[in-house]
């Protein structure tokens, strides 16, 4: 047998590829350019010469339910928590990083340089199945694994059923295509007007800046580009194209600043963006998607948190999937966010054997809002290639949406939304509250299924309670 690598060392393969793989935290260096009754019835423009001194695009020092883990002091704390280290978080370090400390635990550059990328980090860290071992030995060009050590220590080490595992360690499935799946099933490439910027809505855009994330979901709905470099691009003069093309569209309100994950730039690229956006007088405010919180809550350092407020209003959408993301490392990440006055939306996408049992889906919710993140969009996972068997059937979405309206506080239930293939937008589905109407009357049904009417005049907007 071959012995292997400690988790401290570093041959010079693993160096190139740490290198190559972090050329997505930034992107490549250049310069910035009424009746009757009746029957029940259904029913400023930038200057393109402006300039920054920017550091380094890689930002690199030189050196099933499950129950949601204890938060203990760390819930709601903020700027003045220190970053803590969880009991799971030392378990795994123990077993497949054993000569990290603390301060290398906690440092989001050495999170990124340490992240399992290949067979040999997998078996360090899980006991894997025959077929997960084989999966991953023919990825090939596929969306590559990426694993933080924190996002690790959220995962069952031998149970292969293990929700969060199965969003992170590839299966034999994805090499199965449906017919109906497509490598931009959205059509987001279609409604570039210029590289990395998709203008669907009238007054939103979505600003894509790098194609690195610290962890690659496996149902990633642009598994196409990140990961990867090929088409993609991402660069300063490409920037400036897509921040002219904003300034001179003052119909667009509202920037969606995603990848990749954009938290993984560093704190003086992203800061460059968000300072040009800002000065942008039509745009009204910014926000940011991203799944670092979870899965590299590390990276939300106190410095990081001070820049962010000072470009307000700035909004955050964090991508959760399964109950036990939510560590107390988690809620000091959010902490810090919600402190610094940015308002948190929690992002989930339906997944079968991950989150579609109404019960983790309610466990889900309410353990985002206790740290501050008030869920916000459930999604029906979008039909890319290799992705039939984390697809459910859409009667379950509706059904989770319906166990928790009425059964648990407004703030925890999110909008169920499918994303109209070929780039039809967020298409929200609710369950039918509404039966029908009974002449004047409506028909409602509540939560707990019985019937109510409501006055509701045909053909009269107002009716006098007492005739004159």
């Amino acid at each position: 047998m071959t012995p292997t690598p400690s988790a401290g060392a570093r041959t010079k393969k693993d160096s190139a590829n740490t290198d190559r793989d972090l050329k997505g935290l930034g992107p490549e260096e250049s310069e910035p350019p009424s009746g009757k009754k009746g029957k029940l019835i259904g029913l400023p423009s930038l200057s393109a010469t402006s300039r920054i001194r920017l550091a380094s695009a890689t930002a690199m020092p030189d050196a099933n339910v499950g129950t949601v883990p204890a938060l203990d002091d760390a819930r709601g704390r903020g700027d003045d928590a220190e970053m803590v280290i969880s009991d799971a978080a030392r378990a795994i370090r123990a077993k497949a990083w054993p000569d990290a400390t603390d301060a290398q635990w906690n440092d989001w550059k050495w999170q990124l340089r340490n992240r399992i990328k290949d067979l040999a980090g997998l078996e360090r860290a899980f006991t894997l199945t025959d077929e997960e071992r084989a999966t991953v030995t023919e990825l090939a060009d596929r969306l590559p694994v990426g694993i933080t050590p924190h996002c690790a220590a959220t995962i069952d080490q031998a149970d292969a059923k293990d929700g969060i595992r199965k969003t992170m360690i590839p299966l034999a499935d994805e090499f199965v295509v449906d017919r109906a799946e497509q490598a931009d099933p959205l059509n987001e490439d279609g409604d570039m007007p210029v590289p990395g910027l998709v203008h669907r809505y009238p007054d939103r855009v979505l600003f894509l800046v790098t194609s690195f994330c610290s962890t690659y979901c496996r149902y990633c709905t642009r598994s196409r580009m990140v990961g990867k470099s090929g088409e993609y691009h991402f660069n300063y003069q490409q920037f400036q194209t897509a921040i002219d093309y904003i300034a001179a569209h003052p119909e667009i309100r509202d920037v969606l600043i995603s990848g990749g994950d954009p938290l993984t730039m560093a704190d003086d690229r992203l800061e460059w963006l968000l300072s040009r956006l800002r000065a942008i007088e039509h745009l009204e405010f910014i926000r940011i998607g991203s799944k670092v919180p979870v899965v590299l809550p590390q990276r939300i350092t106190p410095k990081l948190t001070a820049m962010l407020r000072r470009y307000h209003p700035l909004w955050m959408s964090v991508h959760f999937m399964h109950p036990n993301e939510i560590t107390p490392e988690v809620a000091v990440a959010c902490g810090r966010l919600a402190d610094a006055g940015i308002p948190l939306g929690g992002q989930t996408v339906l997944t079968k054997g991950v989150n579609d049992d109404p019960a983790v889906m309610k466990k889900l919710m309410h353990g985002m809002l206790k740290i501050r993140v008030r869920p916000y969009y459930i999604y029906q996972c979008d039909p890319i290639p290799g992705s039939r068997h984390f697809r459910t059937p859409v009667e379950t979405g509706l059904r989770i949406i319906e166990s928790l309206r009425g059964h648990t506080t407004g703030y925890a239930v999110p909008t169920f939304v499918i994303d109209g293939p070929g780039g039809g937008g967020k298409i929200p589905l609710m369950p039918q509250y509404m039966v029908g109407r009974d002449g004047d009357d409506i028909i409602l049904r509540n939560y707990e299924g019985e019937l109510f009417r409501y006055p509701d005049p045909l053909g009269t907007d107002f009716s006098p309670l007492v005739e004159e």
